[in-house]
């Protein structure tokens, strides 16, 4: 029998057809969705007949497990490590399925039925994305449980783009058809292998390999007031610190898969360093003539593995406006006193400030793992 068609464009409220779709679902339907990369056919994985019928589906590319967020896929791969974890924050949603060691006896995959668990796992890991479609993402957060998600094509080079092609595929093997035309980038996912310290790329896809290198970077983040003297002395002494640990060139930091950066919370946007911070940078061979101020933004906040404030305050003020990063926000003083500002006092006082900030850069330098 046919599946059944809805073309998404079309319908008077979206609503309806995940409703629609989610019941299919529930009942052990198999589902095919539009994702911004190619259709997928669909199993609840709670229902163990809708997933062995995907299983014996023959189409391309490994049974994926679709969830709601990258916290969400953290309940399924507690152990996940600091690389995966950047890659997570900063593909999803989006066109990357990460490949990731299933060990821990806490994930939630434990939860689903034995076949399910068979199914999605792929030599001890599991292949999670976070599809950037509203539909998918509206269905899950409907559904008790993650779906089970197979491209629709029957090989590689034939991806289904269209829902025609998906009728053309597996027509007779799926109940219900969401149409919302051309998927967006008409070619899958980018599947990436994921371990604690690098990542390998099984399956080309719309992320290119140099992009996921950019992204998988540890970016660390300084943050004062203006952006202009604390943060910015902070962000090229730390650079000079890696460099070292390293054994690059300064230039060669950002190669090494480290991003160093600053911001300040009430900054705008190309102001110009204090004279004073040029000045004492310059005595250790650090160039700070060249910074630009930038303000504090949610696309620094998100991005950022580590924020050091330099105060208190400073601290107080990103977790008010960003509360979702507290991990990952840290007083740049290990005993959490203040780097007071020394804007507008007189040179020793900036030298004094810098001699703070390198203190406690020395130390957290030698912790960090890179």
């Amino acid at each position: 029998m046919p599946p059944v068609v809805i073309d998404v464009r079309s319908a008077e409220d979206t609503r309806d057809v995940v409703h629609r779709a989610v019941q299919a679902l529930a009942e052990g339907q198999l589902v095919a969705f539009p994702t911004e990369t190619v259709y997928g056919v669909a199993a609840c994985t709670l229902r163990e007949d809708a997933v062995r019928r995907l299983t014996a589906l023959e189409v391309s590319g490994p049974l994926e497990l679709a969830v709601k967020s990258a916290d969400e896929a953290l309940d399924f791969v507690p152990d996940i490590s600091p690389l995966a974890r950047r890659l997570a924050r900063r593909c999803w949603p989006g066109p990357v399925t990460l490949l990731l060691q299933d060990s821990s006896q806490d994930s939630l995959i434990r939860q689903l039925p034995e076949s399910s668990r068979a199914a999605v796992s792929h030599e001890g890991c599991l292949a999670l994305r976070v599809p950037a479609h509203s539909l998918v993402h509206e269905v899950l957060r409907l559904l008790p449980g993650p779906i089970a998600l197979a491209g629709a094509g029957r090989q590689p080079e034939c991806d289904a783009i269209t829902a025609a092609d998906v009728v053309g595929n597996v027509g007779e093997q799926v109940q219900l058809v969401l149409d919302d035309g051309r998927s967006r980038y008409g070619q899958p996912s980018s599947l990436v292998r994921v371990g604690k310290c690098s990542f390998e790329v099984l399956r080309p896809g719309v992320v290119s390999e140099q992009t996921l290198r950019r992204l998988s970077s540890l970016m660390v983040l300084f943050v004062c007031t203006g952006n202009t003297c604390r943060s910015p002395m902070a962000e090229v002494m730390f650079r000079k610190l890696m460099a070292e640990k390293l054994g690059c060139q300064l230039n060669e930091v950002h190669d090494r898969g480290v991003v160093i950066a600053s911001a300040g919370l009430s900054a705008m946007m190309g102001g110009r360093p204090s004279s004073e911070a040029v000045h004492v940078m310059a005595r250790q061979g650090l160039d700070l003539a060249d910074h630009e101020s930038q303000p504090m933004t949610e696309h620094l906040a998100k991005q950022a593995d580590l924020i050091f404030a330099m105060t208190r305050s400073h601290r107080h003020a990103i977790l008010a406006e960003w509360p979702e990063v507290g991990e990952r926000v840290r007083l740049l003083c290990h005993d959490r006193t203040d780097v007071a500002d020394p804007i507008g006092g007189p040179p020793e006082m900036y030298e004094r400030c810098a001699m703070q900030i390198k203190a406690e850069l020395v130390a957290w330098a030698a912790e960090l793992d890179v």
